[in-house]
């Protein structure tokens, strides 16, 4: 790709009429900005010598004023400095103002090496999608191919470069093709070339079913309390109609979840088209929403469907509750007003909260007595130290008497 302003100082573009006939018929020129396009012609006198060359007048757009810079050399138009702005129709004109030919002219650049990028939404077909690089300002096509990598034995028999084939474009979504009956297991490679009058470029793309598939988002999902479950909604959906139910091809599902006052989500993974969120809070407005991916991993998880919305009953006992708190609150506030606020009640309905309740419980229980237990051992092992530093002096002064008595008995023998 050469850069439009570089190519302006250093190429001309010539623009030439043949005076031996006049044309109503505008032909087009194509050229790339500051390059010489294919319009290029020599002036010839007329058949009968009528127009001098130096008789030759150039209009573009039906005026005078031609791009600026440009000159007459021997009836042709010089234009060195082609840009963007020089597009337009050029016509020549005899002395006496008559049309002897016109030509249209649009500059434009070679195209660019296109982006693609392919998606498989199911196991038998793919289909890829492509942007340009760079804006050319010329019309355009695009020609897309397929080439099977991955043969059979047979298949290089039959054919040695491999299967080939045109990724078809649908008229309705620009920019896409499609290639059908795929195989899942097979390796393709992908040829999208942009063409256009001053030449072309084209993008090669190795791809395998199993990397690139992407299912299509689940579809119907529907969210529901469960009666007399004030923590429980019931959510079910289908699979996605682009991806045919086959025992070998299955789907498996991530389902997030969250009260639509808080930010972070709760995500469960199964393989069922059903699931109930046990964990909800009772009486908030929960959102979910549901994705796809194939069973055994491969490629990608689709796009979260739409939203679906839902609020769990709410606990009579609760309710309950709640109301003969309030009133309390309310006949308190009356005899003697308090500055302090009203705790909420704290539901111990469900009998997880029992359970993780009387986990805790025992477990501070067992530390208190190992704390116990400990400080005991402690205080008896320094007690006993102790007594054992009391008994040893004890012990000394009844041997140092003793000996004193022997000593004495010996002297009087």
């Amino acid at each position: 790709m050469r850069s439009p302003t570089r190519g302006l100082g250093r190429v001309m573009v010539f623009l030439a009429a043949a005076l031996a006939s006049a044309s109503l018929a505008v032909p087009e020129g194509w050229a790339e900005e500051g390059e010489q396009p294919p319009c290029r012609s020599k002036v010839q006198p007329s058949q009968h010598g009528r127009y001098p060359v130096s008789a030759v007048e150039w209009r573009r757009d039906g005026a005078a004023a031609l791009p600026a810079g440009s000159a007459m050399r021997h009836g042709a138009l010089v234009l060195p400095r082609a840009s963007l702005a020089a597009a337009g129709t050029y016509s020549c004109h005899s002395e006496d103002g008559g049309l002897l030919h016109a030509v249209s002219l649009r500059l434009g650049h070679l195209p660019g090496v296109p982006f693609v990028s392919c998606r498989a939404s199911d196991y038998e077909n793919f289909s890829c999608s492509w942007t340009s690089s760079l804006e050319t300002f010329l019309p355009t096509r695009y020609i897309t191919t397929y080439r099977k990598k991955s043969l059979t034995g047979e298949e290089k028999r039959r054919n040695k470069n491999g299967h080939v084939g045109p990724c078809l474009q649908d008229p309705a979504r620009a920019g896409t093709c499609t290639v059908h009956k795929s195989e899942f297991w097979s390796s393709y490679r992908m040829n999208v070339t942009e063409v256009n009058p001053l030449g072309s470029s084209f993008r090669l793309l190795d791809i395998t079913m199993q990397a690139i598939i992407k299912p299509d988002p689940p579809e119907g999902l529907v969210v529901e309390p469960v009666p007399r479950a004030p923590r429980r909604l019931q959510v079910s959906w289908r699979y996605p109609t682009s991806w045919p139910k086959e025992p070998h091809f299955q789907l498996k599902f991530r389902l997030q979840y969250r009260p639509i006052i808080h930010r972070s989500w709760s995500v469960v993974e199964t393989v069922n088209l059903s699931e109930v969120i046990t964990d909800a809070f009772a009486g908030l407005e929960h959102v979910v929403q549901v994705s796809a991916k194939d069973f055994l991993d491969a490629g990608n998880w689709s796009e979260w469907s739409a939203e679906a919305r839902a609020t769990p009953v709410r606990d009579p006992a609760t309710v309950v509750s709640e109301e003969t708190t309030t009133d309390a609150s309310l006949e308190s506030l009356a005899e003697e007003p308090s500055q302090a606020p009203n705790p909420e009640p704290i539901n111990r309905s469900d009998p997880l909260e029992k359970v993780a309740i009387l986990v805790s419980l025992g477990i501070f229980a067992f530390f208190i007595l190992a704390a116990v237990l400990v400080i005991t051992i402690l205080v008896w092992l320094r007690m006993r130290k102790h007594g054992k530093d009391e008994t040893k002096p004890h012990n000394f002064l009844v041997a140092a008497t003793h000996l004193k008595e022997r000593a004495q008995i010996l002297c009087n023998l």
